[in-house]
């Protein structure tokens, strides 16, 4: 079984897949200031929770853009699943062309997702990711990663409104069901709700004009669903690209190496 982890600056998705298909998932917080041992402690709970055996997984992926925790999880890893993971650099990986101005600079995350939505979608293709940053993905009918657009994220733009106004409550993120509010909740629901769903078809109408193309749309992330409900602009809603992409890149990744040890023999 294979274990995959997106780790992100605010969360961390995981996911178990058996044969290639997902088979349980979860989504957490990342924590800088945890230990290897406690690490290991929590994916086992995680596990137990999820009815998934920790002596079953074999292999781990991990695409981060929080290089920190990448040596406290490699040890993790390798103390608790006997397995030394592998890590997604978007510079090395040969899934897919990034064609940025500079690779190395692009998030893994984004790459994963980006691989993801191509072999659940096709191309070409435009990925909006909804997590700490609103992240357009261009992906181009060759099937290349072109670049992206970055806004900030829903969530990081209600903790800076609420945090900077002092009479403003902590509001549900629902749709009001009216764009003019009546109380306050419903004028901070609407402005947010509407006000993003407003921004995400502005900016892949000229994403799409710059590409010459209608790309198809697919959300991913937590918040997908928020926005995807109020706009036909979105085609599709996957929350877990980045772990699909990711279980596709331990499969070529270990491809490689069997062609490499059957070229040494």
């Amino acid at each position: 079984m294979l274990l995959t982890i997106d780790v992100g600056n605010t969360e961390t998705k995981l996911g178990c897949f058996s044969h290639d298909e997902l088979q349980q998932t979860w989504r957490v917080t990342t924590e800088l200031r945890r230990t290897p041992d406690e690490y290991g402690v929590f994916f086992t709970q995680l596990f137990a929770t999820g009815g998934i055996d920790i002596e079953a997984i074999g292999a781990v992926a991990i695409a981060s853009v929080v290089p920190k925790l990448d040596p406290v999880l490699e040890s993790a890893c390798g103390r608790f699943f006997k397995a030394i993971p592998i890590f997604l650099k978007p510079q090395t990986q040969n899934l897919i062309a990034v064609v940025t101005e500079n690779p190395s600079e692009v998030g893994a995350d984004l790459v994963a997702a980006a691989i993801g939505g191509v072999k659940r979608f096709g191309a070409p293709l435009i990925v909006v990711s909804f997590g700490t940053a609103t992240v357009f993905i261009a992906i181009s009918s060759a099937g290349e990663y072109l670049g992206v657009a970055i806004a900030p994220g829903i969530a990081v733009s209600i903790d800076a409104l609420i945090g900077r106004t002092a009479k403003l409550p902590q509001i549900a993120l629902e749709t009001p069901g009216r764009a003019i509010g009546r109380n306050t909740n419903e004028a901070l629901q609407s402005g947010i709700v509407y006000g993003f769903t407003g921004q995400v078809e502005a900016v892949v109408e000229r994403i799409r004009a710059e590409m010459g193309v209608r790309a198809k749309v697919v959300a991913t992330g937590g918040l997908a669903d928020v926005v995807a409900k109020q706009t036909p602009v979105i085609d599709a809603v996957d929350p877990y690209l980045s772990l699909i992409g990711l279980n596709l890149f331990h499969r070529s990744s270990r491809a490689a190496r069997r062609d490499e040890q059957n070229g040494l023999n």
